[in-house]
């Protein structure tokens, strides 16, 4: 089969969080971790909104992470999450990542209408995240290296990041799946909800596009990936208003 030019390479080197070789999570004790959350709760204090928290520095191979308040965030919390969907989906060889395609912008929109009741879950998760990852390693979430937040991520995934104090309601698996999904919703949804900006996701996968008809001379292209996407929005065609 003919390779259409300028084609990427496949998105399986971006695969989710491998577990292969994860470290298990360590037991925690109440006392450590109430310190840990009180440490929190005094650095998450000292941000100006807009501004990045004094003295953190990011980890030097992560992308530039995104300082400021969302609607429904803190800038505390948006930088937590921020270095989160960043590591979910990260800009590299492939191209932009989720920061890049306005993801972060999705989900806070997200939060204010379909996914309202969601708010508070982001708020303790993003909590929960950032208090086993200062007492485990010892650090704040944003200031780990890239390795050390995929590694973090994946107890969370696997719902290992238990223990009194920590703050996950129910399994941390269920709020990692939660921003997963929300990530993939803004990454390669249509970009009228706020992601998939520049259909940045879109190019990732090679998605045609939509189309109202597909002719047979455009399924022969397609299936020899030499068919031209397309790049609307399903809104941008009237039948969708």
């Amino acid at each position: 089969m003919t390779e259409s030019k300028g084609r990427r390479p496949a998105i399986s080197r971006r695969d989710l969080l491998k577990t292969a070789g994860a470290a298990g999570a360590a037991a925690l004790i109440p006392d450590a971790v109430g310190a840990v959350t009180e440490e929190a709760s005094a650095s998450a204090s000292s941000t100006v909104a807009g501004k990045e928290l004094a003295g953190s520095t990011a980890p030097s191979d992560a992308s530039p992470l995104l300082a400021g308040p969302l609607t429904n965030l803190t800038a505390s919390e948006t930088e937590i999450l921020s270095a989160m969907v960043d590591r979910l989906i990260p800009t590299d060889e492939l191209g932009p990542g989720a920061l890049d395609a306005g993801v972060l912008q999705y989900i806070d929109r997200a939060l204010s209408e379909a996914e309202s009741d969601s708010a508070e879950a982001y708020r303790s998760g993003l909590a929960a995240l950032d208090t086993y990852s200062r007492y485990t390693r010892e650090s704040p979430f944003i200031d780990l290296s890239t390795i050390d937040q995929d590694s973090v991520l994946i107890d969370v995934q696997i719902g290992a990041a238990t223990g009194a104090g920590v703050g996950f309601v129910g399994s941390s698996g269920s709020f990692f799946n939660m921003v997963k999904s929300h990530t993939w919703q803004g990454m390669f949804g249509d970009p009228k909800y706020g992601g998939n900006v520049g259909f940045a996701g879109w190019d990732l996968i090679d998605y045609p596009g939509v189309r109202l008809g597909v002719s047979a001379e455009d399924q022969k292209l397609l299936e020899a990936d030499q068919l031209d996407p397309v790049r609307r929005s399903a809104y941008d065609f009237s039948m969708f208003e």
